[in-house]
Formats: C-alpha cells, structure tokens, sequence
C-alpha cells in the first residue's frame, strides 16, 4: 500500500509552491506589514486562478479541477510556507467547501464559478466573544420570516468581511442552529476593523435584523449544528496544514543560518547543543506534518475526524511554540531584526497557536473524550 502522494497531487504543491517562490518574497510581505496596506495581493489571487488552484477542491461542473480537500491541505500547506497574503483558508475551506458539500444547485452555481475565477471572495464568522464553537451560537440568534430568515448578533475574527460576497453564519433559532449565507452589504450589517498582529484584515461583525432569503439558507435548523461542526474541524485541520509550512519553513531558514553562521573560526551548526536543538526542531515539524495529514485524510473521505482534528490542534500549538522559540535562539540576534524575514513567521506562528486554543484546554478536551471511550482507533 502507497501511504505517499499521489503524482496529481504533488502536482498541485509544486505548482502552487512554484507560483509563491516566484510572486511572494520579504520584499512583497513588507509592503503590508503594520497596516501599510492591505495585506490581500490581488496579483498573487489572479496568478492562482489563473492555474486552476483556487478551484483545486471544486466541482469540474463549476470550473474547477475536481480534487478534494487533501489537495486542498496542500495547498494551504504551500500558502503556510510562504506566509502568502492570500486568502486561501477563509475563502476556500472555510468558504467554499461547504457550499460545495452541503450547498444547493443554485448556490453552487451562483458562487462556485466566480470562486474558480478568482471574482468572488467568501469567508466564514465562525467566533464569538468567549464562544469558539460556531455549531453552538451563544450570541447570534434568527427568526424564520417568509422562507428566510433575519439574523442578529456579533461575530469577532471575520477575516475579508469587507470583500466577501457572502459569509457563512451560524445562528440559533427556537429549532435549532441554522447556517446563513450573509451578504456582508446587506442593510443591518455593520463592519468594525480590528487589529491582529498578523495584519490580516479582520472584521468584528454586527447584525441587527439583517433579512436572508431563502436561497441564501445553507442549512436548515435539523442540520445546522453538524454542518457547522464539520466546517469547523475543516477549518482546524487547514490551520494546523498551515502551521506545518510556517514551521517547516522557520526549520529550514533556521538550518541555513547555522550552517553558514560561525562562531570560534567554524559554522555553529556543527556544536553539538545547535545540531541537537536544530534535530528536534526537525522531529516536531515531522510529527506535526502527519497528525495534521492524519486529520485532512480522514476528513477528505468523509470518515470521522473529531480525535484526528483535536490532536492535531495540539500539535501544531505546541510546535509552532517550540520551533518559534527555537528558531529565535539559534539565529541570535539576527532572530528578531525586522530586516530579516524570521520575524514574520514566528509571528505567524504563535498567531496560529492562538487560534488553535492552549494546549492545556485542547488536552484537557482529548482527555474527556478518552475518558468517555469515544477516543479509540475506528
């Protein structure tokens, strides 16, 4: 049995990692760092459409190449490598795909094809304050009017609220949850910059009775909850594929530095304290590549992921942590000067580690479901 690739899928992270070698470098990234500009590079966006990649996990019916998400993870993972400023978790996973799997006809066929091109832009309001669980809405509520729905409430961390065409929002009703195609420009919707220390541009999002129609209703309120819930853990698993080329890519600068950095007349790579934190550095990497691929794979045949997903989380926190700290110790000074481009991947880094949740509630989660035997090998 071949545990590896498969050749079209290798095509398609050489080809993307191929376009972001190419379009993104220190001098790009620099142009949107602390807000400058808005860090969306429309050019990178047009080149990915242009090769098929932003339709890798849609439809050949709607333009796309008719893959799935584990080429899809790869993607992300290439994205991940090169800290690209493009949007490809909100708008492709946490955007498209559930419009792709649980979307109507009319749905696909309004916004897959613009997705394809590069035209149309969606993203998902999957946080609340103080709630992280989109399938369970604390703070978002519908009422059922005329076959739609109007929806109040606030969602915080909507990344490219202001270009999206729609956004996906999970509210609670008197049946259940419901999942709403939202028109970030409908009257009612009120948009609130916020500041993150990646410079992504997020959004706190504001409701007040903001109508939806019907064909904008991705799911009714008898599956809402599980739609959301396999949204989420989608959205989980390509962060944590991110997480794997930021750390990757922090691993193999740091590699470069002490091989060429000397100290005493000799490179530092060759202490032994340097080789062994490096090898460690390269270990965690390695581990977190397979439980992050562990999770994408289950999740792309359609199997259970819940365990797969929250051990992964746990990884991809705890490494990016120790590989950031890691990497930031070894490059000496070097590490923290903003002429160097270290400095934005550990910043990525720790911003992925916190959107993941600490590792001691995601353990803390894990051991629950262990202990409640819904955590053993399916």
């Amino acid at each position: 049995m071949n545990f590896g690739f498969s050749e079209e899928q290798r095509d398609v992270q050489n080809l993307a990692r191929q376009i972001f070698t190419d379009l993104v470098s220190p001098e790009t990234l620099k142009a949107s760092d602390d807000y400058a500009a808005e860090r969306f590079d429309e050019a990178l966006w047009g080149k990915l459409a242009e090769a098929g990649l932003l339709g890798v996990a849609i439809d050949e019916a709607y333009g796309g190449m008719g893959f799935g998400f584990m080429e899809l993870g790869l993607l992300v993972e290439e994205v991940g490598r090169s800290i690209a400023p493009a949007p490809v978790i909100p708008a492709l996973v946490s955007g498209a795909l559930p419009i792709q799997k649980f979307g109507s006809d009319e749905q696909k066929q309004r916004l897959l094809p613009g997705v394809v091109a590069g035209k149309t832009l969606l993203t998902a309001a999957l946080m609340e304050k103080f709630n992280e669980n989109p399938a369970s809405p604390q703070l978002t509520s519908a009422v059922a009017t005329n076959g739609g729905y109007s929806v109040s409430g606030i969602k915080l961390c909507v990344p490219f609220a202001h270009r999206a065409e729609r956004m996906i929002v999970s509210a609670k009703t008197e049946d259940g949850v419901v999942v709403l195609l939202v028109d970030p420009k409908a009257q009612g919707v009120t948009l609130n910059e916020m500041k993150v220390t990646t410079f992504e541009p997020q959004y706190e999002v504001v409701l007040e009775d903001v109508a939806v129609a019907a064909d904008d209703v991705l799911a009714q309120a008898d599956q809402g909850a599980s739609v959301m819930q396999w949204l989420a853990e989608c959205t989980t698993a390509a962060l944590c594929t991110h997480q794997v080329g930021v750390t990757d890519c922090a691993m193999r600068m740091t590699a470069s530095y002490t091989a060429e950095r000397k100290q005493f007349g000799v490179p530092i790579a060759t202490f032994q304290a340097v080789g062994h934190r490096a090898a460690n550095c390269f270990i965690d990497v390695e581990c977190l590549r397979l439980n992050a691929y562990q999770a994408v794979s289950r999740l792309a045949n359609g199997l259970s992921a819940t365990n797969e997903v929250q051990i992964a989380k746990i990884w991809a926190g705890d490494v990016g942590h120790r590989v950031s700290y890691a990497s930031q110790h070894l490059h000496g000074g070097m590490g923290i000067d903003r002429d160097y481009p270290l400095w934005r991947y550990c910043t990525w880094m720790r911003h992925n580690e916190m959107m993941l949740g600490s590792s001691a509630k995601n353990l803390a989660a894990l051991g629950k479901r262990v202990a409640a035997g819904e955590a053993y090998c399916q």
